[in-house]
């Protein structure tokens, strides 16, 4: 296993494979412990998801310090759009209006990223529904940007995340996640998401990892420009 771990990585650094970092759903509706009370998050849950905003942060901070893109993929939940299957889901109401809860509608300050702000120049995308590539125009403009590989990281990891992760995964993208840069409500319902993306969707990594490929990949690509 650590051959195969290593043969992945060894394709993904050796120069002809640009990174790209893309952060899910870092929203005050999906972070912010003020306004999650409705999910009943134990105390360990909180500081779990409060770790992994903070590394999540950290890598935002380091992928533009090394010249990593960093895509930014946001909920933008809009009352004029209903998502109707998510209201029969939740309500049992296939046509019932969007309600006053719903995460992330757009203008309202539960939209708004939390702890970090993407900067001037860095792609966003809006999603109605769980991934970020579904309705969006971001499996384009990522390879018209040209980039080969991603780092997805955000919140929460069994739905925002995996969505996001499999669509890429499905449209041949390589796909990383650092399993301390995602969490979800629920400890054990995070460690099974986890799992299951490992099984099926991408490589497992932590940060300090991820952080140690980027570096590699920049210098090769630097080296085979040169």
């Amino acid at each position: 296993m650590a051959e195969l771990r290593e043969a992945r990585f060894a394709q993904l650094t050796d120069g002809t494979r640009r990174p790209a970092l893309v952060v899910v759903d870092v929203q005050r509706d999906f972070g912010d412990p003020e306004l999650l009370g409705a999910y009943g998050l134990s105390d360990a849950a909180v500081a779990a998801l409060d770790a992994a905003v903070g590394r999540i942060g950290e890598l935002v901070d380091t992928a533009r310090a090394i010249g990593v893109p960093v895509v930014w993929v946001e909920l933008g939940s809009d009352p004029s759009r209903p998502w109707k299957s998510s209201a029969w889901l939740r309500e049992g109401d296939y046509n019932a209006p969007m309600s006053a809860a719903e995460p992330c509608i757009v203008g309202t300050p539960g939209a708004e990223w939390y702890r970090m702000q993407p900067a001037d120049g860095e792609l966003r995308v809006v999603k109605r529904g769980y991934s970020g590539f579904l309705g969006t125009s971001l499996d384009a403009e990522l390879h018209a940007a040209g980039y080969g590989w991603l780092t997805i990281v955000g919140l929460t990891s069994e739905c925002c995340v995996d969505a996001t992760a499999q669509d890429a995964m499905q449209l041949d993208w390589p796909v990383v996640i650092p399993r301390d840069a995602t969490a979800a409500y629920d400890l054990a319902v995070n460690e099974a998401a986890l799992v299951q993306l490992e099984l099926n969707v991408a490589v497992i990594s932590d940060v300090d990892e991820v952080v140690g490929l980027w570096a590699r990949a920049v210098r090769a690509g630097a080296g085979a420009a040169a």
